[in-house]
């Protein structure tokens, strides 16, 4: 998912025509391209099946504050909770594996930089696209292009990290958690170091977005949906445009820390 339009793509025969086909560099991931539909369609399937009943939406407040509360303690993780137009979903943010990514992230939620923009591309049983400013309208033909302020700085365990000038972050390829169901993972352009705010949360099993695979993605995951996963999948069944924009915005209200 790259910021030059992230584009997925699983053969090297289709990431090359889409290379020829794209615009100039917007922000999807590197390798999830626009008409790109899975095409092992039965083994994506399986792949995005989760247990309904642990992510159940409609659970009560406080058995899902229990829940937040265990995947907190059991990893001293940070939670992120995602309030949307369709309903609410929750994950664990990994610091303790991806900790330049995930404070990344932390930095740009606590600050309210999410608050506001819509998903941006939609691809049933494949992912979720979000996290560029441009997409604070919905219908924005720029969306996918953007991202956090250049040379800014955040806070990681104490050290100070820089964005660059075009307000992306260092590549963190050091822990190998594959592209799932319910992950979060990095866009970006293709190039190195090309992440900034935008990432997509997967709804099939993506491996071939792994950055320690054989193929030429590098998407590194740092974070996993461990409350809602059915708010998720819901979104992802939204209709959408040619673009995979959805045709009726699905807006995140907030997104909070714990």
């Amino acid at each position: 998912f790259s910021q030059v339009r992230v584009r997925v793509v699983p053969t090297q025969a289709v990431e090359e025509h889409f290379r020829s086909h794209t615009r100039p560099p917007t922000m999807l991931a590197s390798t999830v391209a626009r008409a790109m539909r899975p095409t092992a369609a039965a083994g994506l399937r399986q792949g995005s099946l989760v247990n309904r009943a642990r992510f159940s939406p409609a659970a009560p407040a406080q058995v899902r504050s229990a829940r937040r509360s265990m995947a907190a303690a059991a990893s001293a993780n940070p939670i992120a909770i995602f309030d949307t137009s369709m309903g609410s979903f929750e994950a664990e943010l990994f610091m303790d594996k991806t900790p330049v990514t995930a404070s990344n992230f932390v930095d740009l939620a606590n600050s309210g930089y999410y608050d506001g923009m819509h998903f941006h591309r939609v691809i049933d049983n494949f992912m979720l696209q979000f996290g560029c400013p441009n997409s604070k309208d919905p219908k924005s033909p720029r969306a996918g292009t953007g991202g956090p302020p250049g040379n800014t700085k955040y806070d990681c365990a104490g050290k100070s990290i820089s964005r660059d000038a075009g307000g992306n972050i260092p590549d963190e390829l050091v822990d190998k958690t594959s592209n799932t169901p319910g992950t979060l993972s990095m866009a970006n352009t293709g190039r190195p170091n090309s992440g900034g705010s935008q990432f997509f949360i997967n709804t099939a099993t993506n491996d071939f977005l792994d950055w320690f695979g054989p193929g030429d993605s590098k998407h590194p995951v740092f974070g996993k949906v461990v409350s809602g996963m059915d708010v998720v999948n819901a979104i992802g069944k939204t209709k959408t445009d040619r673009g995979d924009n959805p045709t009726v915005p699905v807006l995140m209200n907030s997104i909070k820390i714990q």
